[in-house]
């Protein structure tokens, strides 16, 4: 307990008092914010870092409150879609007046600015542009200060564009403070990651690494927050977690654990609340060549290898439901087959006739933090070393802070890897393309899985308009993937969170996408 008021003192000092205002002004949200990289919208691609950017960028459309059926006006005040000869020709109307927290107004030239500088900066989420939505540098275009024009080719699904438009790489940045702030050639890169120029009801202050964001209501906004400024407040532990909502210090703690949740629950003090994700935690295999994962044969011994009943049931204590293939609950394409049931003898027989019938050793590489479910990483990761050692495996735990298990998964320089992931926008192509397609660069890239046919099966789920014959493209890659691919998926984890009775407003969709400017606090 002092730990945790010596911390909230230092912080309140080291933010100029802010902590010492008026506290229904002041949301403090706890949680393991560890994978936090950037704030640069066009490069962040991390689930912390699409919390803070979804309240400092505004996007051309956008999901409110739990709908994520319905798109509604955002930057754009409306939009259509017309069928050109090639091209879909998608239109956007500006609302006159927006103005980014410069004071500068958001007009097309940014818009056009934005979407050039994703294509030409190449951050992990811009497949997102070039190979589902497929644009290309010069598509974009100012019809006048208020109307934007953009040209797809009729390859790509118009729908799953605007659905990209809402998450990170769709925030509109200011054109002109971004050039001035550029160094060289890098668009601004270096100067957002840790600063922002958006039109959100938010702007950043000042990112303390490993320790805090501190927002603050952007003057200039269009939508006006109902708080003055928002801090989230980097907590790892779990006891810590709880400790400081307990005490006061936090007012919103996500990533509890099960037990945590229980006991919060029958306190008035407090509201719980279980929320829906579209997260699936997962083990990644390197496959590429030399690899023992290379073999298929040492792949499925792996997720024969694992207590998927004993994990969900057991350590995750029901936060979380049982699945074994890409696309997640609630979303169109769901198999809920688990074919792969827990049979450590055949495990080791395959291991066997993969050429290891002594067993295989390798570096299991973990997160410090929290894993989804509310349960530490290194839970998880120590319950599925128990698991592989039953079929025949040897997994050496590596556990470090999830920045650094990103970077070096995105580098290809893993063996193993336990993560989670979550679709950038609510289609089942937001999981197909990456876990999939070789060529988006993302999850089959990272583990050096270029199969043909999962790239076709793909691709052609992706185009297809009529709904039963999209379920049944997906019902066939989902089932080619769960036996070929390089994953064994463990379960799709809620979210666990404990609030203080007098926060109101508090909403979390399924992408965990939270708006501050909802939130207000009674005294």
């Amino acid at each position: 307990m002092r730990l945790i008021k010596a911390v909230g003192l230092i912080a309140a000092l080291s933010l100029g008092g802010a902590l010492a205002q008026d506290r229904t002004q002041t949301l403090i949200y706890g949680g393991d914010w560890s994978d936090l990289i950037t704030m640069d919208p066009q490069v962040s691609y991390e689930f912390s870092g699409g919390l803070v950017t979804d309240n400092l960028y505004e996007t051309l459309v956008k999901y409110e409150g739990a709908d994520l059926s319905t798109l509604k006006p955002g930057l754009a005040e409306s939009w259509k879609v017309d069928r050109g000869r090639d091209t879909w020709e998608i239109t956007f109307r500006l609302r006159r007046g927006s103005k980014f927290s410069s004071g500068n107004e958001v007009t097309a030239k940014d818009v056009v600015y934005t979407f050039e500088r994703a294509l030409a900066i190449k951050g992990p989420g811009s497949f997102l542009f070039t190979e589902i939505a497929q644009l290309k540098p010069g598509a974009t275009k100012a019809v006048d200060n208020y109307t934007v024009v953009v040209s797809i080719p009729k390859t790509a699904s118009p729908g799953s564009f605007l659905s990209i438009l809402t998450f990170n790489i769709g925030g509109i940045v200011d054109s002109e403070t971004v050039q001035k702030n550029a160094k060289g050639n890098d668009y601004g890169k270096e100067w957002l990651t840790n600063n922002s120029a958006g039109s959100g009801p938010f702007r950043l202050v000042r990112w303390d690494r490993g320790s805090q964001v501190l927002l603050e209501a952007n003057p200039n906004a269009r939508v006006k927050p109902k708080l003055q400024r928002v801090i989230l407040r980097e907590i790892k532990e779990p006891a810590v977690l709880r400790t400081a909502l307990e005490s006061g210090e936090i007012d919103i703690a996500e990533g509890l654990t099960p037990e945590a949740l229980r006991a919060l629950s029958n306190n008035p003090r407090f509201r719980t609340l279980r929320a829906d994700s579209l997260r699936l935690n997962y083990l990644g295999m390197n496959v590429k060549e030399g690899s023992p994962f290379a073999n298929k044969l040492v792949r499925d011994a792996v997720r024969y290898s694992i207590n998927q009943d004993e994990l969900v049931n057991g350590l995750v204590q029901g936060n979380g439901t049982k699945i074994q293939t890409l696309i997640p609950k609630g979303l169109l394409g769901y198999d809920p087959r688990t074919p792969y049931t827990f049979d450590p003898a055949r495990a080791r027989r395959l291991l066997a006739q993969a050429g290891y019938p002594n067993g295989l050793e390798f570096e299991l590489l973990v997160s410090t933090g929290i894993c989804g479910g509310g349960i530490p990483c290194a839970d998880i990761a120590a319950k599925i070393q128990s698991d592989l050692a039953k079929g025949g495996f040897k997994a050496n735990v590596k556990a470090i802070a999830n920045a650094e298990v990103l970077r070096t998964y995105r580098a290809q320089n893993h063996q193993m890897v336990l993560v989670g992931w979550s679709p950038d926008f609510p289609d089942p192509d937001g999981n197909a393309t990456p876990w999939a397609d070789f060529n988006a660069r993302s999850l089959a890239w990272r583990n050096v899985w270029n199969d043909p046919t999962a790239i076709r099966l793909t691709n052609q789920a992706a185009l297809e308009t009529e709904p039963a014959k999209r379920v049944a493209l997906y019902r066939l890659l989902t089932d080619y993937v769960l036996k070929n691919g390089p994953y064994a998926v463990l379960y799709q984890p809620s979210v666990p969170l404990g609030l203080s009775v007098k926060v109101e407003g508090y909403v979390r969709n399924a992408q965990g996408q939270v708006r501050f400017e909802n939130i207000s606090k009674q005294p």
